[in-house]
């Protein structure tokens, strides 16, 4: 099993960042769903996170599950290149970390926007998309 990012399939700031994630692994050891689709859905329910969890969603290949920043945060030590400083972030306090990251996902299609329906992966992509 690869890692799997659950993310919000209409939201322009989390489309962003699954491009920036692709970038960043060569190796292709992650897969994605979005949130929105049946896929996301019945991995959701499969381990065990709650039907209104609609932030970043890892499930890493292991099986542990993070949310939030701290899915933020093992994605960043997972992948290739300066973004692994990241990680450094694991040692501010997960209460603040996730308010601040609330604050941005409350608000994420007012400040980044928000698409009609989720983007279809390019033919180089469809191989790392379940859904």
């Amino acid at each position: 099993m690869k890692h799997i990012i659950l993310f919000d399939g209409v939201c322009n700031l989390c489309d962003w960042s699954v491009q920036f994630i692709i970038k960043r692994d060569p190796q292709a050891a992650f897969q994605f769903a979005s949130l929105q689709s049946e896929k996301g859905q019945e991995l959701k329910t499969a381990f065990n996170v709650a039907p209104e969890e609609d932030s970043i969603i890892l499930i890493r290949a292991d099986g542990r599950v993070f949310l939030r920043s701290a899915a933020a945060l093992q994605i960043c030590r997972l992948l290739k290149g300066p973004v692994k400083i990241l990680k450094a972030l694991i040692i501010v306090p997960a209460g603040l970390r996730d308010f601040a990251y609330r604050h941005i996902a409350v608000n994420r299609y007012r400040f980044f926007g928000k698409k009609e329906a989720c983007r279809l992966p390019t033919k180089e992509e469809q191989a790392r998309f379940l859904d």
